[in-house]
């Protein structure tokens, strides 16, 4: 009798107990623990798309995630490899108390929508020409595939993430001409490039080009998230300085460029970079002086490093989500922009990782009215020197890289819930 009492009264005490107090919880650690960081971030946008809000915990454990233990995710997480634990509310609210201490560089974001990604890349490639379609497709994160048609016609409004392929936006096609103008793929690009450009009533490519960079920058300042790698992010802020001016040779549009077109750029429309210099020679593999060099940078692969900075993640929680790692000495990576020389960005630019020693910045970010945009230089994380028709990246063996880590920061970033920045 007293055994049934026992029970009784303990099933009543239990049911009484709010239901958080008795609920279990699962970390993702993100530090040296976690066994697959980039499919981690691919659990958090799974179960974001099942109403399930995440604990970005910025700073604690290499930036883990945590949930309540929903139903299926203990299987969903083993399914994909990535590392957890179970823990109990009481746990987790030492945690949520060692986070909350004022002298603790921590902080947790709440994420809770599910971004809508379109990466802008023409039809026909392949998820492993561009490091941001591959990390994506290897951390199951699903995104649309849009270009010049559909930015024209006004859907960049349907996203919330925008990421711009290795886009050459001077209509200059990568400037490849020299080394692959006989390539059939080269000469492919160049005739969609145009046929696009005249269906959309544009004379010039280069033209066309000046129109999607608008739109998308007009897409950032009303709310818009922008990520942008490698050539796409140079020749975004060349394009928009250059609007109206022909600074295309005749071998890309057919008529020589404008002698002039240096004077006439106009630095007051660009995101990131200022008085740069333009490199006008058609063969010469380099669009201005805002990539450093090979010479001048006195880096090669084995001692090719940045360092990210480490923000106030209570005052500044954008970029400290931003440079979430478990590492904060990244390996470099080459591109045809690797790296932005520091004297031409500008000043409002947010730089978060950099090469004191050889003057440059790797990774920075901006805002622009109601939104951001982020660049990030070089073209694979994981591949140094990426060649052109080179094999893809096998990130199955990477499932750590800090380098691709920072990718997938822009990727959650539109997934959290607004905070006031406090500085």
């Amino acid at each position: 009798m007293m055994r049934k009492l026992f029970f009784l009264f303990a099933g009543l005490f239990l049911s009484l107990l709010p239901l958080a107090a008795r609920a279990n919880h699962v970390l993702i650690p993100m530090d040296q623990v976690q066994k697959e960081h980039l499919k981690a971030y691919g659990i958090a946008f799974w179960l974001l798309t099942k109403q399930v809000e995440v604990d970005w915990l910025l700073n604690y454990r290499g930036g883990a995630f945590a949930c309540d233990n929903v139903p299926g995710l203990e299987n969903e997480l083993a399914v994909r490899g990535v590392s957890f634990q179970v823990i109990s509310a009481a746990q987790y609210g030492s945690i949520l108390q060692e986070i909350a201490d004022p002298n603790a560089n921590m902080d947790i974001m709440k994420l809770e929508k599910v971004p809508k990604i379109a990466v802008y890349t023409p039809k026909g490639k392949q998820p492993w020409d561009d490091a941001v379609t591959m990390v994506l497709t290897y951390a199951e994160i699903p995104y649309t595939q849009i270009y010049d048609d559909e930015v024209l016609h006004g859907d960049l409004p349907k996203y919330d993430w925008l990421h711009i392929h290795h886009e050459d936006f001077t209509g200059e096609y990568g400037k490849f001409f020299a080394s692959y103008r006989n390539r059939p793929w080269y000469q492919q690009q160049q005739r969609d490039s145009e046929a696009a450009a005249k269906r959309n009533g544009f004379a010039k490519v280069s033209q066309m080009k000046g129109a999607v960079v608008t739109r998308m920058q007009e897409f950032v300042a009303g709310g818009g998230f922008m990520f942008a790698m490698c050539g796409a992010t140079d020749t975004y802020d060349i394009a928009l300085a250059g609007l109206g001016i022909d600074m295309v040779e005749s071998m890309y549009d057919g008529d020589p460029a404008d002698p002039q077109a240096q004077s006439k750029l106009n630095f007051n429309r660009t995101l990131a970079f200022k008085d740069f210099q333009l490199v006008r020679d058609p063969y010469q593999y380099e669009y201005s002086n805002i990539d450093m060099q090979p010479q001048e940078r006195g880096v090669y692969e084995d001692n090719d490093y940045f360092q990210l900075f480490t923000f106030s993640a209570k005052y500044d929680p954008v970029p400290t989500m931003l440079t979430q790692d478990h590492e904060k000495t990244i390996k470099g990576f080459m591109g045809q922009t690797t790296a932005f020389r520091k004297q031409l960005i500008k000043s409002d630019v947010v730089v978060m990782g950099d090469n004191k020693a050889s003057g440059e910045v790797r990774y920075m970010h901006g805002t622009l009215g109601k939104g951001t945009w982020t660049f990030y230089g070089g073209h694979d994380p994981e591949d140094y020197q990426h060649l052109v028709e080179e094999e893809p990246t096998d990130l199955s063996l990477h499932p750590n890289s800090p380098g691709y880590r920072l990718i997938l920061n822009n990727v959650l970033f539109p997934a959290a819930k607004k905070k006031k920045q406090k500085t």
